[in-house]
């Protein structure tokens, strides 16, 4: 997750406006080979070359949950800019560096079978040309205890930040840019290749360029050829992870931004849908007719928008008929809550992944290829300028707890009982009621709004 004028920035720099918008644990596979759906669900149709089941998953990234961070471009503005208290100070964040096992458990306690996290490249680089070896046995040893506890990795290859010598040398649009990633994507996908590893190689790349913006590293009007970048960018992962493993799976997550969807999909998924082996979504939350609450994005309060769970069934619609064949997979949901208090509204962490569920449950029963859900996030982390934005399954209140103790929202139960069912069971009915005129997909969503009865297939 990112700060949502981070969003609006992307979004409006696009000239259309903007909404502020190996082995797998028993137990928690999804469809695999067609039988017979119990009572209630119907048997979706299979999706070519993803017969191992479905992935439920919890996700962080490096320069949120790591601390210990190295020189990096996010770093080097995090100093500036929590000097002058525009962002809070990352600190050592929930210092995932020296958790991860703990973080990894906790995945793995809920019936989890895939764990997606980043592999930061300033720490594996902090100098041209030099791998820290400290770091490559961390991120070794990450992997291993992945696996080992019955989940596939997803491996994130740039999440926003890069090392500060590369933006001594031009930041990503520099000119040695590219080949020096070339190297660096090569070396890590060839290490961590095989066993079910999945790739994401960069994370929300119109949302990357706001972030950008924001850091002062580019300008508006470098959005042309930062978007050449990034589609070479992603290219270079994708042959290098396919070279290690042919039949590795790669991706990328675009932010879903309700309305002007098709014009992010232009400017990166259109262009790259030839080295995509899935498409990723990273769905926070909507508008629509009847909640244009979306709006409080554009001044970060995030607690104020009423979620609308029901939307992600509306995005997948979108994407599966904007990129027929191509499997979808959920990186990225999550629902914020202001510094871990109760919404003011009731709603609960547990109720919206219960509701989410629901909703890619129906999306499912219609036919529709999604193979995979990742709940952002494993824990609360720094999110891009602020500890006060919760969105993990396990709070941790990093401002006052020097212990950095981990502690179950509802959420946690509730996504036990998610991987453990496949989804909620078939008399669930949604708390949220569905928006009416969803901004995902106009007009179709005002001709065939969201239904709560109608077909459902587990996930």
């Amino acid at each position: 997750m990112r700060a949502a004028g981070v969003y609006a920035l992307g979004a409006g720099v696009l000239g259309t406006g903007a909404l502020g918008t190996g082995v797998l644990g028993a137990g928690t596979l999804g469809s695999g080979p067609a039988t017979a759906a119990p009572s209630g669900f119907v048997t979706p149709p299979p999706v070519p070359g993803w017969t191992d089941g479905f992935c439920f998953g919890a996700a962080n990234s490096g320069f949120q949950a790591e601390g210990y961070n190295p020189d990096s471009n996010w770093k080097r503005y995090t100093d500036r800019a929590s000097a002058t208290g525009e962002v809070d100070p990352v600190g050592n964040a929930v210092d995932f560096r020296h958790r991860y096992r703990e973080d990894i458990r906790l995945a793995q306690d809920m019936g989890l079978n895939t764990f997606r996290f980043g592999i930061e490249w300033a720490r594996m680089e902090p100098r041209r040309g030099h791998i820290d070896r400290e770091a490559l046995a961390y991120y070794d040893d990450v992997v291993a205890t992945i696996r080992s506890s019955g989940m596939r990795p997803m491996i994130t290859l740039l999440h926003y930040v890069y090392p500060g010598w590369v933006v001594d040398q031009g930041g990503f649009l520099g000119a040695r840019t590219l080949d020096d990633w070339t190297r660096h994507v090569e070396m890590i996908t060839e290490r961590y290749a095989g066993s079910d590893t999945m790739w994401i190689t960069i994370n929300e790349p119109v949302v990357f360029f706001g972030h950008e913006m924001e850091v002062g590293t580019v300008t508006a009007t470098d959005l042309p050829r930062f978007l050449d970048r990034v589609a070479q960018a992603h290219r270079v992962a994708y042959r290098a992870a396919h070279r290690a493993d042919p039949a590795a799976r790669v991706g990328a997550n675009e932010a879903f931004l309700p309305a002007v969807t098709p014009a992010v999909d232009a400017v990166f998924f259109d262009r790259v849908r030839d080295t995509l082996d899935f498409v990723g979504i990273d769905y926070y939350y909507g508008a629509a007719l009847s909640n244009l609450t979306a709006i409080y994005g554009a001044t970060s309060d995030f607690a104020k928008i009423r979620p609308q769970p029901d939307d992600i069934y509306q995005a997948c619609h979108h994407y599966a008929q904007a990129y027929p064949g191509k499997p979808i997979y959920i990186v990225e949901n999550g629902m914020p809550t202001d510094d871990g208090r109760p919404r003011a509204d009731g709603y609960t962490r547990g109720t919206f992944v219960d509701d989410t569920l629901f909703w890619l449950q129906r999306a499912r029963g219609e036919g529709l290829p999604i193979v995979g859900y990742n709940h952002w996030s494993i824990t609360d982390n720094y999110e891009w300028g602020t500890y006060s934005s919760r969105f993990g399954l396990y709070r941790v209140d990093v401002r006052t707890d020097p212990t950095l103790t981990r502690h179950p929202t509802t959420g946690v139960a509730a996504y036990r009982r998610m991987a453990a069912g496949r989804g909620p069971a078939a008399g669930y009915r949604p708390v949220m009621a569905p928006a009416v005129g969803s901004a995902a997909r106009i007009p179709q969503s005002v001709v065939s709004p969201s239904r709560i009865d109608g077909p459902r297939a587990l996930l």
